[in-house]
């Protein structure tokens, strides 16, 4: 694993941060990619770990959470550790026409989950609707993170539109290894930051929200 920090890009607007953005992303995916596997399954476990004995997790009655996709960090564990706890569970479904993310309800993971829309797991057709105002801690999905709680999306905007939707006592957490945290993350001023951020190594960030 390559242990050099990224560079920290410089102040970017318009075409120029998209740049930035789309050059960090192919990089850190790049990178994520080519961890091995074994290492990834148990970074994973030390991950899943971590959020589950965060208090703001234990503390959460309603859970928006990710099953996992290609190389990023295997949460579908976190989905069963929330079901036990007796949390109701939503993941996100890909609305494609409206470029918006439904909230569906998870109840039997091998039951109600589906490959979806680009090959990302996501809740069957049959899961019932859960409302946005319902959550109060989503964990958010994302290519790179800073220690600020800056936040690289895969670029398709969907969790950019889904997090101001959300309660402001939803707690924002981020999983990931810890190749995929950089000094800073390019981002504009509007872009929502994250609360808490968990690696294999442990809590990045854990800043409380009034």
């Amino acid at each position: 694993m390559n242990d050099m920090p990224h560079e920290r890009p410089a102040s970017k607007v318009g075409a120029p941060l998209r740049e930035a953005k789309q050059v960090m992303r192919a990089s850190v995916v790049a990178e994520r990619d080519a961890l091995d596997p074994a290492w990834r399954a148990q970074a994973s476990a030390a991950i899943v770990e971590c959020i589950a004995g965060l208090p703001t997790f234990h503390a959460a009655r309603s859970v928006l959470l990710t099953a996992p996709f290609r190389s990023e960090w295997d949460a579908a564990p976190l989905i069963v550790r929330a079901l036990a706890a007796g949390k109701t569970v939503a993941l996100p479904r890909v609305d494609e026409p409206a470029r918006m993310l439904e909230l569906k309800r998870i109840v039997d993971p091998l039951r109600d989950i589906r490959t979806g829309h680009r090959g990302i797991p996501e809740p069957a057709s049959h899961c019932g609707e859960i409302a946005t105002d319902a959550i109060d801690w989503v964990l958010v999905p994302g290519v790179a993170f800073d220690p600020a709680g800056g936040r690289l999306g895969y670029g398709g905007g969907y969790y950019d539109r889904l997090l101001p939707m959300l309660p402001a006592r939803a707690v924002r957490v981020a999983g990931a290894f810890s190749a995929q945290v950089v000094d800073a993350v390019p981002r504009a001023p509007h872009d929502i930051t994250m609360d808490t951020v968990v690696t294999e190594a442990g809590v990045v960030l854990d800043r409380r929200r009034a």
